[in-house]
């Protein structure tokens, strides 16, 4: 699948929004994650992890108005050339949210859908866990992780139901937990973790 513009070109675009440093990190573990789940499900490593990536590419500008959440982001990505796919998948983690007026009756229906909003529904819980740790990701495990997924007073504002469509992809929950744990392992520099 092709892309209409690099990486470094689509890190770009979200910097010259106001960014909050917090919402960066999320971006990037997204990204991390769908990059490792692209690969274990053999499909385009490199698209997965853009759909990561640009996820929340309108965040910026919609995060006080949340009924225009994935709305804006069409035309931002229109204008920078994606094609209708890759919007409707970028639009698809905003599906049966009461906050989106025009995506409240959409429903998810394909692996990466269910995958996207997955990977960035567990990023809330996977960096809670790790500053509950100090800061640290590196000796995280699944089976930790698995623990305050399931008290449901740890990070309470993440929808355990979201994280839960990964099964809907196929694969099982301790394994798309230390799949998650894996990826973000390996950018913990960029997003203050150690």
């Amino acid at each position: 699948m092709s892309l209409p513009m690099t990486r470094e070109e689509a890190l770009n675009l979200l910097k010259s929004m106001p960014q909050l440093d917090s919402d960066m990190n999320h971006y990037l573990e997204t990204e991390a994650i769908m990059r490792a789940l692209a690969e274990k499900f053999g499909e385009d490593v490199e698209y997965w992890g853009m759909l990561g990536l640009l996820h929340d590419v309108d965040w910026a500008l919609t995060r006080n108005d949340w009924k225009e959440h994935c709305i804006k982001a069409v035309e931002i990505l229109k204008d920078n050339g994606f094609d209708d796919a890759f919007i409707e998948n970028v639009q698809s983690h905003g599906s049966g949210y009461d906050e989106i007026p025009l995506l409240k009756d959409k429903k998810r229906s394909t692996r990466i859908q269910y995958c996207l909003i997955a990977a960035e529904t567990l990023t809330g819980i996977v960096y809670a866990y790790a500053l509950m740790r100090g800061k640290k990701i590196t000796d995280m495990d699944a089976k930790g992780l698995k623990k305050k997924f399931n008290d449901k007073k740890f990070a309470a504002n993440c929808r355990r139901d979201l994280v839960k469509e990964i099964e809907l992809a196929g694969l099982p929950m301790d394994d798309f937990f230390a799949l998650s744990i894996d990826a973000i392992k390996k950018i913990k520099n960029q997003i203050g973790l150690e």
